[in-house]
């Protein structure tokens, strides 16, 4: 037998005494607790043998036959002994182990009699078997199986090392015991590789039961087990090293725990380990390597230089045929060759087997490890695997070969969203060789891009432009290529239009120009400059040409198989979108890319954070900062603002939103602060930048710092300072200093029409100031009128904002007992501020409130929510999208809705409601709520 039986066996004396003294413990503290026992709960340890519950009950619960196969060393017999003890089956057990005396019939079936015999179950039954010269294999197994017909209790039959017996007749004859063997009679089989017996009929009939290298590997908790059982006490780093690199493997932690005793330095011993240890790699080389013909110790010397192997990469290394063949029978052998897909095509050495192979490989050929490396990578790049063959070039110093590939996949990376993958491989370059090639230059400056540096790639692309004549002549367009698309990247970034524009031109031509073609880049080209394009037309406000471009790229990018490239375009389109005119299309497209970036498993990646903060926006501007602030936090988790400084930009913003509407300014003021840094760093955000810097002023005034806000309007452009979103921040300066006149005549460019293309959102900004202005001059039916159209507006919108930026509580809850079309809306309004900022008497909500409407019971926020959607034509899952809710909850909503309004239908709710008040009837379809630009 050779699975080291001695020092990881151990004798296994006392194995049922320890589990039913463990039991025992488990169960009285089940009782107590009232779960089920779990004997396995924690690894046992018995006689320095981890005891593996699992397996154990696996086995005790076995069909007629079990077939346990796996390399050596992996703990079969251990198992088999541990087990044995462990159910208190020794005199029920027979056991053969197999050598090669035993490979002749004669010999073999005699053995097992005997086995059989000693048994107690066989003891009454075996007749003796003599060891004639005549006597046949197939006679025995006759008399065997007619000897034994009469069992009527379990009898078990190991056979250890069966993969010793794969010559002559024996197989076959033992097949013959498997298929005809009593239904109390149990044999197990334990082989370094399964066994050519035609078992599939047991398999199909759940007869048969297999354990794999995968089943013995031992976790990491029976690893902690082993190596306290040997009195070590590892820190737990160190055993996650450990049991990483051993990948579980029972003999590779019994010789670490063997090695390690007495080692002065346990972690740096564990930090080391390896194949080459030298008891590892000498049970390898006598276990495994040693057993093998020439040609098959050639291919695994020399593959051993790779993480993953094909035949036909094989066949490359050794400069043969039939490397597949090999690799297939040595994984079928259990010669520690792992296959990696189902076609059986692609396979890995197990770690410590590959540390130990290129430790043999050193020795025997020590001038070949460099050419290796470099046959790897040209057939690695040959076949469509250019991540691998930069790798393999890096490793064999062939720097030249390495620069070349990754000069030709970085925009593959780049638009498959691997950029963590680009960054490494150019860490593989040594500084000189970096410093020496414009080309590796240039995909320093991607690299700078993904990591957020946009100062570094600016720099490196600067470098890169001006060495472009030293690139050869056969690759420098392609250089330009990459050189142009860096450009429009890094502008792009820095939201740097005219550059982003002129390059886009340029390279959209170059798209169907054959050269371009030629290079494989035309689809995958056109596709990131038309979603570049369209990104920086939305910041320039070119909203049409904008979403036709950012809609192009998008489709082709789906079209061509580029879900990162979908990604980026409907993170950024729904993004610019949000910013300046909002409606329900965008929020779409923010749903869009957060269930791509799920489904690809990019939920954490920065456009990602992005749509989520669109999520948020879209909240926020409806009224419900609580549901906004969840969707806010997790873009913050998610969304690095060095990377996308733009969209860093836009989450401060809504940050600081999100605080005034709940009524804290100074927090606001801090995250406005911050939104401001990330503004500078870009070229040309100034259409959102005056809206961030008119919020700001807003905070201030709200802070009483006016001597502050007075300053920072005086300091603006005049062409900045007569702008509508600046406008409303002095209105609000000149109402805080006592000055509602001043508020008014600011106000009235903005309401007269003199300043154009005044966004709808704005305008009731400025219709609640200059409500409020009317209002401390006097003039309330003035004040009533402006408020019912900034209440107008709202409600063809549903964008409650403004009302919680700039509250009017008092004048709002006066406005409601009056002659107003919106009483519902503004109950909604007045709930949606913070407690500190409504007004003292009963508004919806309060029971009052519920009795004066004569509703049975009050409704929730959720449930009028559903209710301003009742009166349109959306369907149940269609509403649920507006509000960002489940079909199945909108529905558990309206049927609340109709139990406390007393009514059984649709159309009785909405008559109700309005009766009540709840609703009104000019309210437009709430599928326009998003259509108007803010």
């Amino acid at each position: 037998m050779s699975e080291l039986p001695d020092f990881i066996i151990g004798p296994g004396r006392g194995l049922a005494a320890e589990l039913d003294h463990r039991r025992d413990s488990l169960e009285r503290a089940a009782q107590s607790s009232g779960a089920a026992p779990d004997v396995c709960a924690a690894p046992a340890v018995s006689s320095g043998v981890v005891l593996r519950c699992a397996l154990f009950g696996r086995l005790a619960g076995a069909g007629r036959v079990v077939q346990m196969s796996a390399p050596a060393g992996s703990g079969k017999t251990v198992l088999m002994r541990s087990w044995i003890a462990e159910a208190a089956q020794a005199r029920q057990t027979g056991w053969v182990v197999a050598d090669r005396e035993l490979r002749h019939p004669r010999r073999f079936w005699i053995a097992v009699a005997d086995a059989l015999r000693g048994t107690a179950g066989g003891a009454g039954l075996m007749r003796p078997l003599t060891a004639a010269p005549d006597l046949d294999g197939w006679a025995v197994v006759e008399r065997l199986l007619k000897d034994l017909a009469p069992l009527q209790d379990r009898l078990w039959l190991l056979i250890d090392d069966a993969h010793l017996l794969d010559q002559g007749e024996v197989l076959p004859q033992l097949e013959l015991l498997l298929l005809h063997a009593p239904q109390k009679l149990r044999l197990v089989l334990a082989t370094r590789h399964d066994l050519r017996l035609r078992l599939h009929r047991l398999r199909l009939e759940g007869e048969l039961t297999e354990i794999r290298a995968a089943d013995l590997r031992f976790s990491l908790a029976e690893a902690r087990a082993l190596f306290a059982a040997a009195g070590l006490d590892l820190p737990a780093d160190a055993l996650a090293r450990l049991h990483e690199r051993t990948e579980g493997w029972a003999a590779g932690l019994r010789l670490a725990a063997l090695s390690l005793a007495g080692h002065p330095d346990p972690q740096r011993f564990a930090a080391e380990f390896s194949g080459t240890e030298r008891t590892v790699a000498e049970y390898l080389l006598a276990e495994v390597l040693d057993r093998q013909s020439d040609e098959v110790r050639r291919l695994l010397l020399r593959t051993s230089v790779l993480d993953q192997v094909s035949g036909p990469l094989a066949d490359t290394l050794t400069g043969r045929t039939g490397g597949e063949r090999i690799l297939q029978d040595l994984e079928q052998a259990g010669a520690f060759v792992v296959s990696l897909d189902v076609r059986r095509s692609w396979f890995r050495y197990h770690r410590l087997f590959a540390d130990m192979l290129q430790l043999e490989l050193r020795r025997t050929e020590p001038h070949v490890r460099a050419a290796l490396h470099s046959a790897a990578a040209g057939w690695l790049a040959d076949h469509g695997y250019p991540v691998e063959a930069v790798r393999q070039a890096q490793t064999a110093e062939d720097w030249e070969l390495g620069t070349r590939l990754l000069s030709d996949n970085w925009f593959d990376l780049y638009l498959s969203g691997r950029g963590a993958t680009l960054t490494e491989l150019l860490a593989g370059f040594p500084p000189r060789v970096l410093a020496a090639s414009p080309e590796l230059t240039a995909v320093q400056a991607a690299g700078d891009l993904i990591q957020g540096s946009a100062e570094s790639a600016g720099r490196h692309l600067a470098r890169a432009i001006a060495r472009l004549a030293a690139v050869d002549a056969d690759r420098r367009r392609g250089v330009q290529i990459m050189l142009a698309v860096l450009r429009l990247f890094l502008a792009r970034r820095l939201v740097d239009l005219p550059v982003v524009a002129e390059e886009a031109q340029r390279l959209l031509a170059l798209t169907e120009a054959a050269d371009t073609a030629e290079l494989g880049l035309s689809e995958d080209l056109r596709a990131a400059v038309l979603i570049s394009l369209g990104i920086a037309e939305m910041w320039a406000l070119q909203f049409e040409d904008g979403d036709r471009h950012l809609q192009q790229g998008v489709a082709l990018a789906r079209q061509i198989g580029r879900p990162y490239l979908e990604l980026t375009g409907l993170a950024h389109g729904a993004h610019a979108m949000l910013l300046f005119r909002p409606d329900t299309s965008q929020a779409e497209r923010s749903w869009q890319a957060i269930e791509l970036a799920e489904r690809h498993g990019w939920a954490g990646e920065p456009l990602a954070g992005m749509a989520y903060a669109q999520v948020g926006f879209v909240l926020l501007y409806h009224g419900r900062p609580a549901d906004a602030e969840p969707w806010l936090e997790r873009a913050e988790r998610t969304l690095r603002t060095e990377v996308e400084p733009a969209a860093g930009m836009s989450l401060r913003h809504a940050q600081a939103l999100l605080e005034l509407a709940r009524g804290r300014p100074q927090e606001a003021l801090a995250a406005s602060g911050g939104a401001e840094k990330l503004a500078a760093t870009l070229a040309s955000p100034r259409a959102f930048v005056t809206w961030m810097r008119s919020r700001k002023l807003h905070t201030l005034v709200r802070l009483g710092q006016i001597a502050r806000a007075r300053q920072a309007l005086a300091e603006l452009a005049q062409d900045e300072r007569a702008s509508a979103e600046m406008r409303t921040a002095e209105a609000a300066l000149r109402l805080a200093t006592g000055d509602p006149q001043g508020a008014v005549a600011a106000l009235a460019p903005v309401l007269d029409g003199s300043i154009p293309g005044v966004r709808p959102m704005r305008m009731v900004t400025a219709l609640l100031l200059e409500a409020r202005a009317r209002d401390v001059l006097g003039e309330e039916a003035a004040a009533g009128r402006v408020l019912e159209q900034a209440l107008d507006i709202t409600e063809s919108n549903g964008i409650l904002l403004p009302f919680l930026l700039d509250p009017a509580p008092a004048l709002l809850d006066r406005h409601r007992l009056n002659r107003t079309a919106h009483p519902a809306l503004i109950a909604q309004i007045l709930d949606s501020l913070p407690t500190s900022a409504r007004p003292g008497q009963a508004r919806r909500g309060d029971a009052s409130w519920a009795r004066d409407c004569d509703l049975t019971e009050q409704l929730t926020d959720s449930e009028t929510r559903v209710l301003r959607y009742l009166p349109t034509h959306l369907t149940v899952r269609e509403i649920a999208n507006e509000l960002f809710l489940s079909a199945n909850t909108v529905s558990t909503h309206k049927r609340h809705l109709f139990a406390k309004l007393g009514v059984h239908s649709r159309h009785e709710a909405v008559d109700r409601a309005r009766t009540l008040g709840l609703l009104v009837h000019s309210a437009r379809r709430a599928t326009a709520r998003l259509e108007s630009n803010t």
